[in-house]
């Protein structure tokens, strides 16, 4: 009886202990939720997110560390795209645990030794509320390599995560950012290995199928079979639309 006793009140205390723990984990955000809100010092002044980029595409992103040979490759290639994404409207913002002071000595370094102007800002999130917020933080105190593609209405469209030892492809980011601007502008989608100037899908919502063939040539829409039509969208179109 007392062993049955002893028993009961361990799974009580397990489980008491589990739901603490429970409580404790932060969900990670997914595609279509809203971007979850924060405050927080930058390298460039506080922010309030995603209030404070209302109107832009934004590339949250966050790195595992300061002074780290893989991250220090990673923001010299933000910085040279830097100006590929606000050509398209989006703003980069970048995030780890270290503090602000370690943030500024890091991008005075590598603006130093490698020639690379940071122009974008980098969150202090010391107590890893942010990265918890987001799903930063797996197994470790350090964030991964993780990028959210938020809209102008602050919502999440694209995650991506890398392991620490793996960096980023900045080309990848910045052709998923234009694939989903093009993909709200225009009402289509984009195939495997999309880039600019590449045919696109149109939805089989639109029924592109059951147009005549003189309507189909007038739209520039090919039909392969019923399930997948693709029209002509020239990297001219694109431009003109996105590059405003």
């Amino acid at each position: 009886m007392f062993k049955k006793i002893l028993l009961a009140t361990g799974a009580i205390t397990a489980g008491v202990i589990g739901y603490k723990a429970f409580k404790n984990v932060h969900r990670m955000p997914l595609i279509g939720d809203r971007a979850p809100f924060f405050s927080a010092k930058t390298t460039m002044g506080t922010v309030n997110f995603p209030c404070d980029y209302s109107g832009k595409w934004v590339i949250l992103f966050s790195h595992p560390g300061d002074f780290t040979p893989v991250c220090t490759s990673e923001f010299m290639a933000f910085a040279k795209y830097y100006e590929k994404f606000r050509e398209i409207n989006t703003e980069l913002i970048g995030l780890s645990v270290d503090n602000i002071e370690s943030h500024k000595s890091w991008l005075l370094s590598i603006n130093e030794k490698l020639g690379a102007d940071i122009k974008f800002p980098i969150i202090e999130d010391k107590d890893g509320e942010i990265a918890k917020k987001y799903g930063m933080l797996q197994n470790d105190t350090k964030t991964v390599r993780a990028v959210f593609v938020i809209c102008p209405k602050g919502n999440i469209h694209a995650i991506i995560y890398y392991p620490q030892t793996i960096g980023r492809n900045l080309d990848e980011i910045l052709r998923l950012t234009t694939a989903l601007q093009v993909n709200i502008a225009f009402e289509v989608a984009t195939p495997a290995n999309w880039s600019e100037g590449d045919d696109v899908i149109v939805p089989p919502d639109k029924r592109a199928y059951q147009m005549s063939d003189e309507e189909r040539k007038e739209q520039n829409i090919t039909c392969h079979n019923w399930y997948l039509c693709t029209k002509k969208l020239s990297k001219q179109e694109i431009d003109e639309k996105l590059k405003k």
